[in-house]
């Protein structure tokens, strides 16, 4: 005889999904205003993250001079100087080897279009001079027909440039007051929030603070390798230009899918206009083997092992956040599921019940004990 449905329990049980349900819906309605009031601020929020994690790499310096008697304002000021004289010098490491050589890099541009003409030129393409200089007439009036939006375009970089430069002096200036008054945070925190809150609030910032120093300190790991690797193989290949290449590798690892591109497009330019097309695609096969390595091997384990996340959970992490905010959120998808991890175990130690001692054997109580 088949069981029938209890309808006591089917109502408790409907009433039961009903109720999460609707909890699920208020949480998810104050995610979405949570995430409507990050994005009216942004400005300010932008830099402010730019700035943590910038703090993050400097702090360790900080920290070291801190311990050896110098004074916060002092401490702060000489690591913050000595960011900028590293970043200036990573930016004159890339620059100047590229303009000492940019004659050579022009005349090298100029012959690979020549040769690439008259690639065309020959079987199996068998392009003519005409077809090409109608190409390039049809190219130049859709150029001119479409001034308007060129021009629009270019107001939109420079406002892009504007908004990059003081966000970055911004970030500069918030990491020095990080340095020098960060450790006073969290007992400031703590004496301005009330009850329970004075203790759980500090203790998952504290947590979530070392959650994003793993972070970019990880980052930064996948970067060198990016840049050893990529710097030997262009190395081995003859390509000019090689130190300048590795550093700029290594400083567009902390820019998810935009900087290797970038970094690998330069790459292969510069072995072509150099070495020729087939050191070219060579370069080119060596940027996809390491970025391939790095998306699927190093980036997850060694985020995952230093974030406490699967890597599994770090590439969907990455996915879910370029689809949702592009380039940022590519960037900050990874630290973003970290924290939400450090606030979840949180929770979780809060509302666990505490390990049961084992209870004594009544039966070893009650025996006698042979004398």
């Amino acid at each position: 005889m088949s069981a029938t449905l209890s309808s006591t329990k089917s109502r408790a049980a409907l009433r039961n999904t009903a109720r999460v349900s609707v909890d699920l819906l208020l949480v998810l309605v104050l995610a979405a205003v949570a995430l409507w009031l990050l994005g009216r601020m942004w400005s300010v929020v932008w830099p402010l993250i730019v700035g943590l994690f910038i703090t993050t790499l400097t702090w360790p310096l900080a920290r070291f001079l801190r311990g050896r008697g110098w004074r916060p304002a002092l401490a702060a000021s000489v690591v913050t100087v000595l960011f900028l004289l590293v970043t200036a010098g990573i930016v004159a490491l890339i620059a100047v080897p590229v303009a000492s050589q940019s004659g050579e890099l022009t005349d090298g541009v100029v012959d690979g279009i020549h040769k690439l003409r008259e690639w065309a030129a020959g079987p199996p393409l068998n392009i003519g001079d005409d077809q090409i200089s109608g190409a390039s007439d049809a190219a130049v009036d859709r150029i001119r027909n479409s001034a308007g939006s060129w021009v629009t375009a270019v107001f939109t970089g420079v406002n892009t440039v504007i908004d990059g430069v003081v966000t970055a002096v911004l970030a500069v200036f918030l990491m020095f007051f990080f340095l020098k008054d960060g450790p006073r945070f969290l007992p400031w925190l703590t004496r301005q929030l009330p009850g329970r809150l004075a203790t759980d609030i500090p203790t998952v910032a504290e947590r979530g603070w070392d959650t994003l120093g793993a972070f970019v300190r990880s980052q930064a790991f996948v970067g060198l390798l990016d840049a050893v690797f990529i710097g030997i193989g262009l190395w081995v290949l003859g390509v000019p230009l090689v130190l300048p290449l590795a550093v700029l590798t290594f400083v567009s690892a902390f820019v998810p899918i935009v900087g290797a591109l970038f970094a690998g497009f330069v790459a292969v330019l510069i072995a072509l206009v150099s070495n020729g097309l087939t050191d070219a695609l060579l370069v080119l096969a060596i940027i996809i083997v390491v970025q391939q390595l790095e998306g699927n091997v190093f980036q997850p384990i060694i985020q995952s092992r230093g974030l406490g996340l699967h890597a599994a959970v770090v590439l969907l992490a990455v996915t879910l956040g370029g689809s949702l905010a592009g380039i940022v959120g590519s960037l900050l998808a990874v630290p973003v599921a970290a924290l939400i991890a450090v606030v979840w175990n949180y929770v979780r130690e809060q509302l666990s019940d505490p390990p049961q001692e084992p209870e004594a054997d009544d039966s070893l109580d009650g025996a006698a004990v042979p004398s």
